[in-house]
C-alpha cells in the first residue's frame, strides 16, 4: 500500500507540473528551466532500488516502501504528459502497464 501511495504522489506531482507549465510567465506559479529534470532526479534519488544499491545492499523489492526509480519516474511522467489526475488512481486499481507492475 505504501508503494502505491508514493507512486500516486509522483503522478499527482506530474499533473501539477503539467498545469504549472501551461501557466503564463506572469503567474505566481511557474516552472523554470530544469524543474522537470529536477523532479525526475528527485524521483530517481528516492527509488528504493537506488537507495539499496547506494547502501551496498542487494536490491530486494519486497523491502521497498517507495517503488523503483523506473516506477517513480514513469508515474511522474504519466502525470506530466497527460495532466489527468484520474489516471493517478491506477496505482490502486492496478490497471497499469506491465512495465510498471509493482513487486509482489
Amino acid at each position: 500500500m505504501t508503494i502505491r501511495l508514493e507512486l500516486r504522489a509522483d503522478c499527482l506531482a506530474g499533473t501539477w507540473a503539467n498545469v504549472a507549465e501551461r501557466r503564463p510567465a506572469s503567474s505566481d506559479v511557474t516552472l523554470e528551466r530544469g524543474d522537470i529534470a529536477e523532479g525526475l532526479r528527485a524521483a530517481e534519488a528516492v527509488g528504493d532500488d537506488r537507495i539499496q544499491e547506494s547502501a551496498g545492499q542487494q536490491v530486494t523489492p519486497h523491502n521497498w516502501t517507495h517503488g523503483s526509480v523506473d516506477q517513480r519516474q514513469a508515474w511522474f511522467t504519466l502525470g506530466l504528459e497527460t495532466g489527468d489526475v484520474s489516471l493517478c488512481n491506477d496505482t490502486f486499481d492496478m490497471a497499469i502497464p506491465a512495465t510498471m507492475i509493482l513487486p509482489a
